[in-house]
């Protein structure tokens, strides 16, 4: 139900609509110089409350401050201790200090596609595109919240991501490198099983199943904010992997000195950390093998795990047990993210398709060619009825 009523200002007489909310309270809204506007806006106003699409004005005062805090800790339950640090900090550094004092209401899409171009002037994509996600996470739990109509973060342009050329090792540079290494056996079990370096750090004595000759990866060990963060792997998705057999002396000798719950790599009771990309020691043995090949890459330790796929492709494993390597969720992923190693199947592909047709030709046909007949040379019987 609602109203109209007319009031005397300094200005002239105005007109105050009064309605009643879904939740029983009172709504007003007051200022309209012409009755048909105060009837148009009672009879939208009523409408979208029986539709159940009404947003109170007032409920859109809350600041985005306020919800973002909200939305952050509910994302602790879901996120993964590496990623919430990425998304906390994007909120502190990015997304607080120019929305946080903002009303949800008041936020405009132009206002976002403005921001959103000024930190590409000088923040990478990905700095740009986790920043919008934030904030547009926290305005689709105001409109949800039904405190506004639509999240105004939706289809602003974003720059795109550019990815870096992968670089994938030979058997014969992974030897070179493990050699060159002080551990020289994480060398081999990151390229011959695909593992991440979290999930290689995380692994226990229990975990070994020597017979199978197989490790399960049940853990994911992460340094997050200067301190070893322990969950599940990324796809929270265990998986066993073979264990490669050059490192099968190693892990026999794990199994024998090594209580069950004891890591399976460095000294066995404190995680070995990530090596220092600028000096430590994976970096000194990437180093060392440059000095011997100029030729050798430069590369990281997670580009260990591209060489895994990169070395099991090129040997002939199908897609789904390259797939179920790496721990992907699907091989779909595998083959959107290895696209590039593919390419040589295109010119193989090719190559059959020229062979068969090839041998096709050279083989005596058995198919009757008949003369394609012109309009002109049927007769008028074959023409048909109707056709000059």
């Amino acid at each position: 139900m609602g109203s109209i009523q007319s009031y005397e200002t300094k200005e002239g007489k105005r007109y105050l609509v009064r309605y009643k909310k879904p939740d029983g309270s009172h709504g007003n809204k007051r200022g309209f110089t012409r009755k048909a506007d105060a009837k148009e806006f009672l009879a939208s106003t009523m409408a979208s409350i029986s539709e159940r699409t009404f947003i109170d004005p007032r409920s859109g005062d809350i600041l985005v401050r306020t919800l973002g805090e909200a939305w952050l800790l509910d994302q602790q339950t879901i996120l993964k201790p590496s990623t919430l640090h990425s998304i906390d900090s994007s909120w502190r550094v990015h997304v607080e200090p120019r929305w946080g004092a903002i009303k949800v209401a008041d936020v405009r899409h132009s206002d976002i596609r403005a921001w959103v171009a000024q930190l590409a002037t000088d923040r990478s994509a990905t700095t740009v595109l986790r920043a919008h996600g934030v904030l547009s996470g926290v305005l689709d739990v105001a409109a949800r919240d039904r405190r506004i109509g639509t999240n105004p973060a939706l289809g602003v342009p974003m720059p795109r991501r550019t990815r870096k050329p992968r670089v994938y090792l030979s058997h014969a540079q992974v030897a070179a490198l493990a050699q060159q290494s002080r551990f020289p056996e994480m060398i081999y079990f990151l390229t011959y099983t695909g593992a991440r370096w979290g999930e290689a750090m995380g692994l226990r004595v229990r975990t070994i199943d020597l017979n199978r000759r197989r490790v399960l990866i049940e853990d994911n060990a992460v340094r997050v904010a200067g301190r070893v963060e322990v969950g599940t792997p990324k796809t929270h998705v265990t998986r066993s992997v073979p264990i490669p057999p050059m490192l099968m002396p190693y892990f026999d000798q794990v199994v024998a000195v090594r209580r069950p719950d004891n890591l399976v790599f460095g000294d066995g009771v404190n995680h070995l950390l990530p090596p220092n990309s600028k000096n430590g020691w994976f970096a000194a043995a990437v180093k060392r093998c440059q000095r011997a090949d100029p030729r050798f890459p430069r590369i990281t330790p997670h580009d260990l795990r591209h060489t895994t796929a990169s070395l099991a492709i090129s040997s002939g494993a199908n897609v789904k047990a390259v797939q179920r390597l790496l721990g992907h969720a699907s091989a779909a992923m595998t083959l959107d993210t290895y696209a590039d190693l593919f390419e040589d199947d295109l010119d193989a592909v090719s190559l059959r398709l020229e062979a068969a047709r090839q041998s096709a030709a050279a083989k005596p046909s058995t198919r009757t060619f008949y003369p394609i007949l012109t309009h002109e040379a049927l007769s008028p019987h074959d023409r048909g009825p109707g056709i000059p």
